[in-house]
């Protein structure tokens, strides 16, 4: 779902993430999926999850009984994403170009996937995307970092990383105000018969505003959109300021 040096450094990162990353950002985003969408979904209707990752997400929403399919950009992940999910339809695509009939109950994006979307162009086609695979009455939940996000956890250069025996990694963020860009400069080294491999890569995202969010909505068809805030109404805090939620539904008959 996002532009080619996002797919290669997710195919990169496909091993941390699934370590480090995949499990705690499922975790994070429990509380919304939990409290917006599955009490509205019954067991057994089926979720699409959109940017799926390795499919930690994918795997618990299988154990609460629902039909899942999930979608990546990145082989990498997917890869991971069958080991941790066996029963879950994954598939490899592009969420811009993917084109699934109107079988799904509800649609998922969780862990800021939409903001690797480069210009609004390319997010309303997706918002369309997911309005045409959905039933009438089916749900779309998905998260986007705000400006807010962007001006605390990126502007300052923030660097994380870790060292394991046999890899290490480092990530570097910075974000450009004038043009909304975030780009995450990521490092790292694999211990391969016995030498260390260096690959180096970017993630690239784009910060949007809120009336433009609403308003590519609004063009495909979601009419009524309702958005949360992560430490607001979830409580959750590790994420610092600007984690928002847009829920919005496929009303009957639009």
């Amino acid at each position: 779902m996002f532009p080619s040096t996002t797919r290669h450094s997710y195919d990169i990162w496909a091993r941390i993430y699934n370590e480090k990353k995949g499990p705690n950002t499922t975790k994070l985003a429990l509380p919304p999926v939990e409290k917006l969408l599955l009490p509205f979904l019954p067991q057994g209707t089926h979720i699409l999850d959109l940017g799926c990752g390795t499919g930690q997400l994918a795997q618990y929403l299988k154990s609460k009984g629902y039909q899942v399919t999930g979608i990546d950009v990145s082989e990498g992940m997917l890869n991971y994403a069958r080991e941790n999910a066996p029963g879950v339809d994954f598939i490899l695509t592009d969420a811009r170009f993917f084109d699934l009939p109107s079988t799904f109950d509800g649609v998922i994006s969780t862990s800021d996937g939409l903001n690797h979307l480069m210009n609004l162009e390319d997010l309303t086609h997706v918002f369309q995307n997911v309005y045409t695979s959905l039933l009438a009455n089916g749900l779309f939940l998905f998260d986007l970092n705000m400006e807010e996000r962007y001006e605390t956890d990126w502007w300052n250069g923030s660097i994380e990383g870790d060292v394991k025996d046999d890899y290490a990694w480092a990530a570097q963020r910075s974000y450009d105000r004038e043009e909304k860009i975030s780009q995450t400069h990521i490092t790292v080294f694999n211990l391969v018969d016995g030498s260390w491999q260096r690959t180096d890569s970017n993630l690239v995202g784009r910060c949007y505003s809120r009336s433009e969010i609403r308003s590519a909505l609004k063009t495909v068809g979601f009419t009524e959109v309702k958005e949360y805030d992560a430490e607001r109404d979830f409580d959750i805090h590790e994420w610092g300021p600007g984690k928002a939620y847009f829920v919005c539904c496929k009303k009957l008959g639009e």
